[in-house]
């Protein structure tokens, strides 16, 4: 009997612990696609000007004629005093049609003009070219280029593809909370809202993923 209890209470405390290694590896995964963005695509000036970001690594993008996406990933908004929140965990799934074939794993980058849209993410689904415009972000292989962009879409979308497309249509894809995730790492009483407006987690994961969004300036 005695062992069985000691086995049940080290089960009760592994588990927690292996939910949150789980969704830690999410945001180390997250760093690796802005490291691998920072200074080649996303112009710095752009990333300062956003008030909310999605990342959503190796974005499951794939079809014959008629294709799917699927991706799981993190949201962040910058609170008032100008840094990044902690992450709250999103899906993205959705639907396009064109002429498509093949099955790939994309890194999407999506950053939001107003925190607003984030913030009210888990009153519902939100759908990308619907309820939120989108455009395709500007380019510049230079992160210290001068340009000053003014945000006139509310979403710029940047994905690097590592298949057979060239790219990758967001355009009907729906956002939503990962509810399992975010209980995962902070707990059930955890809202979208308090995750970012309040939450201040102690995480090496989520001070790097900081750290790699700091180093766009």
């Amino acid at each position: 009997m005695k062992v069985q209890a000691i086995l049940l209470l080290g089960l009760a405390f592994s588990v927690p612990s292996l939910a949150q290694n789980k969704e830690e590896d999410k945001i180390n995964a997250a760093t690796a696609v802005l490291s691998d963005f920072n200074g080649i695509q996303i112009p710095a000036q752009l990333v300062q000007a956003s008030r909310g970001i999605i990342i959503i690594p190796r974005m499951i993008n794939g079809g014959l004629i008629v294709g799917g996406k699927h991706g799981r990933g993190l949201a962040m908004i910058k609170r008032e005093d100008g840094k990044w929140s902690d992450p709250v965990f999103v899906t993205i799934t959705g639907g396009s049609v064109g002429a498509q074939i093949g099955v790939q794993a994309v890194d999407l980058v999506l950053l939001f003009k107003s925190e607003k849209s984030l913030m009210n993410i888990e009153k519902g689904d939100y759908t990308l070219g619907g309820d939120l415009s989108v455009a395709a972000g500007p380019v510049s292989k230079s992160a210290s280029a001068t340009t000053d962009y003014k945000l006139e879409a509310e979403v710029y979308s940047y994905s690097r593809a590592k298949g057979l497309f060239a790219g990758v249509t967001v355009n009907g894809a729906i956002l939503d909370v990962d509810v399992r995730a975010n209980t995962g790492l902070y707990g059930s009483k955890a809202t979208v809202q308090s995750i970012f407006t309040e939450s201040n987690i102690s995480s090496r994961a989520v001070d790097d993923l900081r750290k790699a969004l700091d180093e766009f300036n």
